[in-house]
Formats: structure tokens, C-alpha cells, sequence
């Protein structure tokens, strides 16, 4: 019965992966044009952000899933179980592995500083911003993973293939004190802190945009073109809280699996595949939950944006983008504005930031 069962989740790992990649490049790269072309009626910093995001986990998904954990359930021999490919592989695998999270982490940080602060939107605004930062994410995300690719080394491991005993190189983990380090470090620089920073400044996001609706006089409101209502705001706290749940979910489980492994587990005689072992499931089953995340953007555009969604049909119709009217929503989650300020109105308080100038365009 154990050896059935465990013959099932391997042979699940087996198609879930490449099913991830199959679906996961494409819509990756469909959402990388759609926002980066189109635009869907997103500023123009959630544009490089967004775009940028799109881009880095489809290279997470080439690194992990494709050539390292595809290749490990369909072929005896990849090619990266030979020098110099065992080092440079973990070197690709956790510079995507950091870029993926450190650019949602602060695009978050981005946005709370321009709901916080009405001179760092005038700053903001402007793409070159942007821009640069992703660069600057990306490329620190990689000179960080540098050392990763000593970790692991490549050692000849005895297997039984058709009844015929052979030597075959494997890259395996190594087992150092250096290594161990690193792999904590890691593990608490991609998982840990970008948890708790988007789980913390997405509270900050939603009180933010809770206080609004309660911070406006009468006099503010008539200025103001568009609208602001308590539903609306509530509408975009949701949307807000799902995005962060999400991530947590999909990644914290893979984080205490993790970390478990390579202190309570971290011995040379256990064996990381027996499935007899619980923790070797919930391991295994917490990676498949986090590279999960990164093909979960694309779904979640389509809940949030109905604008992506009218550019997407309009993309498998072959039709021409629309006009560039932005929509209420997008315009709540993705832009801020600053209050005009006329001399014959009063202000409810100094040095408050709102949202304002939402159109009345519907996405």
C-alpha cells in the first residue's frame, strides 16, 4: 500500500509540473503583453512593475520548474547534474526566486509610500522611477545568489537501471556548514521577510483606504471629480487582501517545510525521497503550493481587472486595444492622486493623502 501510494504522488509531481508549464510561460508572457502593450488602463508604474513581475516568473518558471524539476521526473540523466550547469542552475533558480518576490514586495512598499505622501507621488510618477527599481531588484537579486551556486557539487552515485548496476553524476546538496547557512539566509531573505513586509504593508494599504472614505468634507467631495464610496473602498481592501492571502498561502507553507527540513531533518543518513515520511510529503506538496504562485497572476488579473479581461477576449479575437480610459477600480488600486487644494476650501487636516480623480469611466 505505501509503495502504491507512493508511486501516485510521484506520478502526480510527474504531470503537475510540466502541466505548470504548459499553462504557467504562456500566460506569463500573454499577461507580460497585455499590460506592458495594452496597458489595461493601469498607471504607468503599475505597467513596469506588473510587466516586470510577469517577466521574472516566467524565468522562475523555466529555471525551477522546467529544466530542474520537470526534467528530474522524466529524465535519468538531465544535463544539469554535471559541472559547470549544478551551480549555474541554483545560481538562475534563486536569482528569479528573489526577483519574483522582491518585486511585489516593493511595488507594495511603492504604493504605500504614494498613499502616505503627496510629494513622493509627483516623484513617483514618472516611469524612469520604476524602472530603474525593478532593475536594481532584479540585478541585486542575482549578485545575492552568487553564492548559491556553490552549494551544491556534482558526485558520482551508484543506480540500478534494467537490472545493470551504473555510475551516473549527481548534482547533490552540500553538506557543509557553509551551505547550510546560506540556505537559511535564503530561505529567510525570499520567504520570511517578503511575508511579513506584504502582509504588514498591505494592512497599512487597506487602513489607508479605509480612512478615505471617512476623511473627506462635503466641500472636498464636490471638488473632486468622480466618486468615492464606502463600497468601492471596501471593494478595493478586498481585492487588496486577496492578493496578499494568496501569496502568503501559496508561500509560507513551502517556508516552515523548508526550514524544517534543514534543521530537524538536516542529517546525511535521511533520505529526502522516501515518501513513507510525512515531512517528505508536506515538503513536496508545499514546493508544488509556491510554484504554484507563479502562475496564479494571470487568474488574478482576470478576477480583479474587467478591463484585462475585455483586452484579453479582444487579443484572441485578433481585435485592436481599446482606447485608454481607465476604470474605477484600476484607478483605486493602481493610481494615486493628491486632493486639490483651492484657497476658499477648508481642509479637514493637514497633511492627509486621499484618493481622488477616479473617473467615472467603467473598466
Amino acid at each position: 500500500m505505501e509503495d502504491t501510494s507512493t508511486a501516485i504522488f510521484i506520478t502526480i509531481q510527474k504531470f503537475y509540473y510540466p502541466l505548470l508549464c504548459i499553462m504557467g510561460i504562456p500566460a506569463n508572457l500573454v499577461t507580460f503583453y497585455l499590460i506592458f502593450v495594452r496597458r489595461c488602463g493601469m498607471s504607468d508604474t503599475a505597467v513596469v512593475y506588473l510587466s516586470c513581475l510577469a517577466v521574472v516568473d516566467s524565468l522562475y518558471l523555466v529555471w525551477v520548474i522546467l529544466v530542474d524539476l520537470t526534467l528530474t521526473f522524466w529524465l535519468l540523466q538531465p544535463f544539469w547534474h554535471s559541472y559547470p550547469w549544478c551551480g549555474i542552475l541554483a545560481f538562475l533558480q534563486y536569482g528569479a526566486l528573489y526577483s519574483s518576490s522582491w518585486v511585489v514586495v516593493v511595488f507594495t512598499i511603492e504604493r504605500y509610500v504614494a498613499f502616505s505622501s503627496t510629494a513622493a507621488v509627483r516623484h513617483l510618477s514618472h516611469a524612469r522611477i520604476p524602472k530603474m527599481t525593478c532593475v536594481g531588484v532584479v540585478t541585486l537579486s542575482h549578485l545575492a545568489s552568487v553564492p548559491m551556486a556553490w552549494i551544491n557539487m556534482v558526485t558520482p552515485v551508484n543506480f540500478t537501471v534494467d537490472g545493470a548496476n551504473v555510475t551516473l553524476p549527481r548534482c547533490r546538496y552540500r553538506d557543509e556548514t557553509y551551505s547550510t547557512a546560506l540556505v537559511w539566509i535564503t530561505s529567510v531573505l525570499s520567504g520570511g521577510v517578503p511575508i511579513v513586509l506584504l502582509i504588514i504593508f498591505n494592512y497599512l494599504i487597506g487602513y489607508h483606504l479605509g480612512r478615505a472614505s471617512r476623511l473627506f468634507t462635503r466641500e472636498q467631495q464636490r471638488v473632486m471629480s468622480g466618486r468615492t464610496t464606502r463600497g468601492l473602498v471596501r471593494r478595493s481592501i478586498l481585492l487588496l487582501g486577496t492578493v496578499s492571502v494568496a501569496f502568503v498561502a501559496l508561500s509560507l507553507p513551502r517556508f516552515i517545510t523548508y526550514c524544517m527540513l534543514r534543521t530537524v531533518y538536516n542529517t546525511p543518513a535521511f533520505d529526502r525521497n522516501d515518501y513513507r515520511l510525512p515531512i517528505n510529503v508536506a515538503g513536496d506538496l508545499a514546493n508544488m503550493l509556491q510554484n504554484l504562485n507563479s502562475t496564479t497572476n494571470f487568474l488574478l488579473y482576470c478576477m480583479v481587472s474587467r478591463r484585462f479581461r475585455l483586452e484579453l477576449l479582444k487579443l484572441l479575437r485578433c481585435r485592436r486595444p481599446a482606447g485608454e480610459h481607465s476604470s474605477v477600480l484600476s484607478n483605486t488600486t493602481l493610481k494615486v492622486f493628491t486632493l486639490p487644494q483651492p484657497s476658499n476650501l477648508p481642509l479637514a487636516g493637514s497633511g492627509v493623502m486621499v484618493l481622488t480623480n477616479l473617473q467615472h469611466n467603467q473598466d
